[in-house]
């Protein structure tokens, strides 16, 4: 008997692994992605990808700030209906096609408007907003929306939203640097009477750079009640001192995942690899030494 119980048990916990254990290996793409280097984001070790630049405009219409000069903003989603073309519909689609290493594919975006339109008209599934998300979550293949809230810090209009997004069939993810009195809010109101593996918000991209180079992962894990994913800013021209290489982020690394928290890292961003000339394999791999 004791056997049988033991089978069961060990059975749960490899079933459930990938959902405890995710070891996310993240990098956040500030570059238009038509002009990125899919090739290398997709072969590199990498399994989760952030497409910053995203924002949503008063009427609830989603935009995608192109962030890369040469390039232009397009509106991706307007009156329920996806409208950023067939082009970039395809780039975002290769991200997770057959042979890549990516497995989740998210946006990230501040809280500009949100806190009007959950006011106004809500966050009902007849809304412009729920079918703006739903319609790009389909054209994009989406997993996630990821949360750069800087400034607006509302828990209450904040929570409403991911709870929508989670309606339309996303995960929602957070990116704190400060202020964890909010984001341990927002967790506990998105995550009520919820539990593994079924989290709504079920990751924090932690920065450790720039305003959040003194954060400690562990810390915040504790302070969360929620393991985080630290990131580091890969070499750059922009803040030289907030840089560091994939030697150096490979440390970093193993001493946060030595003191517990972490279930996994990720950087800050390909723009600046493809600009500096540096290698994703090097920074892939160093995530992949330490979250195989």
């Amino acid at each position: 008997m004791y056997l049988y119980y033991l089978i069961k048990i060990l059975l749960f916990e490899l079933l459930l692994r990938p959902a405890f254990c995710a070891n996310i290996r993240a990098i956040y793409l500030f570059k238009d992605v038509l002009k990125s280097n899919t090739t290398s984001l997709t072969t590199s070790n990498f399994n989760s990808l952030i497409i910053f630049g995203v924002g949503i405009l008063d009427d609830g219409s989603i935009m995608y700030y192109s962030n890369t000069p040469g390039s232009t903003d397009v509106k991706v989603a307007s009156n329920g209906a996806y409208t950023g073309g067939a082009a970039l519909a395809a780039k975002m689609q290769s991200l997770k096609a057959a042979g890549s290493s990516v497995t989740r594919l998210e946006i990230s975006m501040n809280s500009q408007h949100v806190k009007e339109l959950m006011a106004k008209p809500g966050p009902g599934t007849g809304t412009p907003l729920y079918k703006n998300f739903a319609a790009l979550k389909t054209a994009w293949g989406l997993d996630a929306v990821n949360n750069d809230d800087e400034s607006l810090y509302d828990v209450a209009s904040t929570a409403a939203f991911a709870k929508m997004l989670g309606a339309v069939g996303y995960k929602y993810t957070g990116a704190p640097y400060t202020n964890a009195g909010f984001w341990k809010a927002l967790i506990a109101q998105a995550n009520a009477g919820r539990a593994e593996p079924d989290l709504l918000f079920d990751r924090a991209y932690l920065q450790c750079y720039d305003g959040g180079a003194g954060n400690d992962p562990s810390a915040w894990a504790s302070s969360l009640g929620l393991k985080v994913v630290p990131l580091v800013w890969v070499t750059n021209d922009s803040k030289p001192s907030y840089g560091t290489t994939a030697a150096a982020a490979k440390t970093k690394f193993q001493g946060w995942k030595e003191r517990g928290g972490v279930v996994g890292g990720g950087y800050w961003n390909d723009y600046d690899i493809e600009k500096m000339g540096l290698s994703y394999r090097e920074y892939g791999d160093a995530l992949g030494s330490v979250f195989p």
